[in-house]
């Protein structure tokens, strides 16, 4: 639909008042200028355009827009509404807010806060576990965003994008996203920047899920240097968060902890302000945070079974009031379900690890084959031998599919040993041990 120019409102405004064209510019601007101005011919500073509304008796939005007030205002309300929604964990209330936004013929005038809308719609299509349509939202305005106007905001739209694609199973689409955007910070010199270090930690993430641990453990001494570099506590809580996260598949799970736990620090858990006295870290991260560092606990200190268990308790109980997705909150059900198997108590294990799943649906997502892996541990510590084997070779043929090479030669090597155990043919066992070893490589 055609709009009025701002030069055209102006003059509207102007008649309708019943001033001239040097009664309004007078004494600030000339009467040529405002002529230039409404014929289209000189566009106005933004100074300029508030002089102009205050002599006009109107908003400066309005001028800009042609949209009222009014209608501004119940736009902002109704976004202030989505992005409360999408903290408290209500994705699809959020969606359908943000959604409303979009639908308004006026919102196409208003260029911020329609990318507002189109951003927070596309986080609450993930929280909601629509990953296909939050990535068409994501690829969307990666194509628009620009690292010259707000870096930071071009940063996290292409983290949000690959951690989507990674979600979904996507890997190499993930690495490809992050890797592309990192290459361009290098080449424009904003490597030493706080978005450069949240690049490289999602592509160090994408790294270790395509199994490419070589390449993953020089980005994590990379990102350490950088951190430490630039100084950010946000920046380097990120680093030691992904530095963690390589130490814990490499079996290092005491460095794995030390460093999550310097993390937690910069991060401001329990409740203290964040290291750099600035603005609190989003929950859904600190949620995450507390997820990766309660999972090193189990696996470095199995004594600290109990203390892992009531830390994820604790998460569970608050990760709904922030804008956690199923995906989350399924990862903290899933290292619940590790914690219960630790502490000896496997049917209660098994609850919570389906749990995870109901909440996960069947997509071949990693976190229903890390679900599923759980699940098929657990039960083995029942004695169900048969439901573990089906489970766990779900969870492989799920990982292999998502090219998550190093966790499904994991799963099927864990798959032949429980063959080999419960006494099965040998012909199951040896091909388990098979695609074990071609996902290796070998």
């Amino acid at each position: 639909m055609d709009r009025e120019t701002l030069g055209q409102r102006i003059r509207a405004l102007r008649i309708r008042q019943g001033i001239s064209q040097a009664q309004l510019a007078f004494p600030e601007l000339s009467d040529s200028y405002i002529s230039l101005i409404e014929s289209d011919k000189r566009v106005p500073a933004p100074s300029v355009i508030d002089l102009l509304a205050q002599k006009l008796n109107c908003s400066a939005t309005y001028l800009v827009s042609g949209v009222s007030e009014d209608v501004v205002d119940e736009l902002r309300v109704t976004l202030d509404y989505a992005e409360i929604a999408l903290r408290n964990g209500a994705a699809e209330e959020a969606r359908e807010r943000f959604a409303e936004v979009l639908a308004n013929a006026d919102a196409v005038a208003l260029p911020s806060m329609l990318h507002q809308a189109r951003w927070g719609h596309a986080l609450a299509l993930e929280a909601a576990g629509r990953l296909e349509e939050a990535i068409d939202g994501l690829r969307a305005l990666t194509a628009e965003a620009s690292a010259d106007a707000d870096l930071a905001h071009w940063a996290r739209v292409h983290v949000a994008l690959s951690r989507c694609l990674r979600e979904r199973g996507d890997i190499s689409a993930g690495v490809e996203v992050a890797e592309d955007a990192l290459r361009h910070l290098i080449a424009t010199g904003a490597d030493s920047t706080d978005a450069a270090v949240h690049l490289g930690a999602a592509l160090l993430a994408a790294f270790i899920e395509r199994g490419d641990l070589v390449r993953a453990g020089q980005l994590a001494g990379q990102l350490v240097e950088r951190a430490e570099r630039i100084g950010s506590a946000r920046a380097r809580m990120a680093a030691y968060w992904e530095a963690a996260y390589v130490a814990e598949i490499r079996g290092e799970y005491e460095d794995g902890v030390a460093l999550a736990e310097r993390a937690l620090l910069l991060a401001g858990d329990d409740g203290a302000a964040p290291a750099d006295g600035g603005p609190p870290e989003d929950p859904r991260n600190l949620a995450r945070l507390r997820i990766v560092y309660a999972g090193l606990l189990l696996r470095a200190r199995p004594a600290d079974a109990g203390r892992a268990r009531d830390l994820l308790t604790r998460v569970r109980g608050e990760i709904n009031a922030s804008s956690a997705g199923e995906i989350d909150v399924a990862w903290c059900l899933t290292e619940l379900a590790r914690a219960e198997t630790a502490l000896g108590r496997p049917a209660e294990a098994v609850a919570l690890a389906e749990q995870a799943l109901d909440l996960l649906g069947g997509a071949p997502r990693r976190a229903t084959a890390w679900a599923l892996t759980v699940l098929g541990e657990a039960c083995v510590r029942l004695g169900r031998r048969d439901r573990a084997i089906e489970v766990l070779t779900q969870a492989a043929t799920h990982l292999e599919e998502m090219e998550s090479v190093r966790e499904a030669a994991q799963a099927w090597f864990d798959l032949a040993e429980l063959l080999a155990e419960t006494g099965a043919p040998e012909r199951p066992g040896l091909d388990a041990y098979r695609r074990a070893l071609t996902c290796a490589g070998v």
